[in-house]
Protein backbone atom coordinates (compact mmCIF):
# COMPACT_ATOMS: atom_id res chain seq x y z
CA UNK A 1 0.00 0.00 0.00
CA UNK A 2 1.72 3.28 -0.64
CA UNK A 3 1.88 6.17 1.86
CA UNK A 4 2.63 9.54 1.27
CA UNK A 5 2.72 11.11 4.73
CA UNK A 6 3.60 15.00 4.79
CA UNK A 7 4.46 16.65 8.51
CA UNK A 8 5.92 19.73 9.51
CA UNK A 9 3.55 22.50 8.30
CA UNK A 10 2.36 25.17 10.16
CA UNK A 11 1.88 28.79 11.37
CA UNK A 12 5.18 31.09 11.22
CA UNK A 13 5.07 35.09 10.99
CA UNK A 14 6.58 36.38 7.78
CA UNK A 15 10.27 36.21 7.37
CA UNK A 16 10.44 32.38 9.28
CA UNK A 17 11.00 29.08 8.35
CA UNK A 18 9.87 25.90 7.77
CA UNK A 19 11.14 22.88 6.83
CA UNK A 20 8.30 20.06 5.75
CA UNK A 21 9.10 16.07 5.31
CA UNK A 22 7.06 13.57 3.43
CA UNK A 23 8.30 10.44 3.95
CA UNK A 24 7.38 7.75 1.50
CA UNK A 25 6.77 3.70 1.95
CA UNK A 26 4.82 1.00 -0.24
CA UNK A 27 7.04 1.73 -3.44
CA UNK A 28 10.38 2.25 -5.00
CA UNK A 29 11.04 5.36 -3.46
CA UNK A 30 14.18 5.50 -5.22
CA UNK A 31 12.83 5.42 -8.58
CA UNK A 32 9.92 7.86 -8.68
CA UNK A 33 10.66 11.63 -9.07
CA UNK A 34 9.09 13.54 -6.00
CA UNK A 35 7.51 17.15 -6.28
CA UNK A 36 5.87 19.36 -3.72
CA UNK A 37 2.38 21.36 -4.77
CA UNK A 38 0.80 23.42 -2.80
CA UNK A 39 -3.37 24.83 -2.89
CA UNK A 40 -4.41 27.85 -1.41
CA UNK A 41 -7.97 29.04 -0.58
CA UNK A 42 -9.79 29.51 -3.57
CA UNK A 43 -7.30 28.51 -6.02
CA UNK A 44 -6.14 25.68 -8.26
CA UNK A 45 -3.10 23.37 -7.26
CA UNK A 46 -0.04 24.61 -8.58
CA UNK A 47 3.63 23.75 -8.58
CA UNK A 48 6.13 24.57 -6.21
CA UNK A 49 9.40 22.49 -6.72
CA UNK A 50 10.54 18.94 -7.59
CA UNK A 51 13.74 16.75 -7.41
CA UNK A 52 14.92 13.48 -9.72
CA UNK A 53 15.29 10.29 -8.27
CA UNK A 54 19.06 10.55 -7.91
CA UNK A 55 18.54 14.47 -6.53
CA UNK A 56 21.35 15.17 -8.69
CA UNK A 57 18.19 17.88 -10.58
CA UNK A 58 15.98 20.40 -8.85
CA UNK A 59 13.25 22.43 -10.55
CA UNK A 60 11.04 25.35 -9.11
CA UNK A 61 8.56 27.49 -9.64
CA UNK A 62 9.38 31.00 -10.11
CA UNK A 63 7.94 32.69 -6.80
CA UNK A 64 9.98 30.37 -4.68
CA UNK A 65 13.28 30.29 -6.27
CA UNK A 66 16.05 31.47 -3.67
CA UNK A 67 13.85 31.22 -0.84
CA UNK A 68 12.56 27.14 -1.05
CA UNK A 69 14.74 24.23 -1.24
CA UNK A 70 13.86 20.95 -2.30
CA UNK A 71 16.36 17.43 -1.09
CA UNK A 72 15.39 13.99 -0.97
CA UNK A 73 17.30 11.09 1.22
CA UNK A 74 16.79 8.13 -0.72
CA UNK A 75 18.21 5.83 2.49
CA UNK A 76 15.17 7.04 4.34
CA UNK A 77 12.45 7.12 1.78
CA UNK A 78 11.78 11.16 2.46
CA UNK A 79 11.53 14.39 0.94
CA UNK A 80 12.04 17.95 2.19
CA UNK A 81 11.20 20.90 1.77
CA UNK A 82 13.06 23.86 3.67
CA UNK A 83 11.08 26.94 3.17
CA UNK A 84 12.85 30.36 4.11
CA UNK A 85 12.09 34.10 3.91
CA UNK A 86 8.23 32.60 4.24
CA UNK A 87 5.72 35.53 2.96
CA UNK A 88 1.58 35.70 3.50
CA UNK A 89 1.01 34.51 -0.03
CA UNK A 90 3.22 31.06 0.76
CA UNK A 91 -0.43 30.02 2.78
CA UNK A 92 -1.68 26.99 1.66
CA UNK A 93 -2.41 23.19 2.14
CA UNK A 94 1.18 21.59 0.67
CA UNK A 95 1.31 17.76 -0.57
CA UNK A 96 3.87 16.01 -2.06
CA UNK A 97 3.57 13.88 -4.75
CA UNK A 98 5.74 11.02 -6.80
CA UNK A 99 6.14 10.55 -10.46
CA UNK A 100 8.02 7.25 -12.10
CA UNK A 101 9.49 9.51 -14.41
CA UNK A 102 12.83 10.49 -15.29
CA UNK A 103 11.72 14.30 -15.51
CA UNK A 104 9.79 15.62 -13.14
CA UNK A 105 6.90 17.46 -14.68
CA UNK A 106 5.04 20.63 -13.30
CA UNK A 107 1.27 19.44 -13.80
CA UNK A 108 -0.01 17.29 -11.00
CA UNK A 109 -1.47 15.10 -13.79
CA UNK A 110 1.66 13.76 -14.35
CA UNK A 111 2.01 12.63 -10.84
CA UNK A 112 1.06 8.92 -9.60
CA UNK A 113 0.73 9.26 -5.76
CA UNK A 114 -0.26 12.08 -3.32
CA UNK A 115 -0.42 12.64 0.25
CA UNK A 116 -2.63 14.05 1.73
CA UNK A 117 -1.43 17.50 2.99
CA UNK A 118 0.18 20.25 5.47
CA UNK A 119 -1.38 22.92 6.00
CA UNK A 120 1.37 26.08 5.99
CA UNK A 121 0.15 29.28 7.46
CA UNK A 122 1.79 32.36 6.95
CA UNK A 123 0.82 35.57 9.44
CA UNK A 124 1.52 39.35 8.02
Amino acid sequence: QVQLVESGGGLVQAGGSLRLSCAASGYSFSSYAMGWFRQAPGKEREFVAAITRGGGSTYYTDSVKGRFTISRDNAKNTVYLQMNSLKPEDTAVYYCAAARRLVPGRSAYEYDYWGQGTPVTVSS
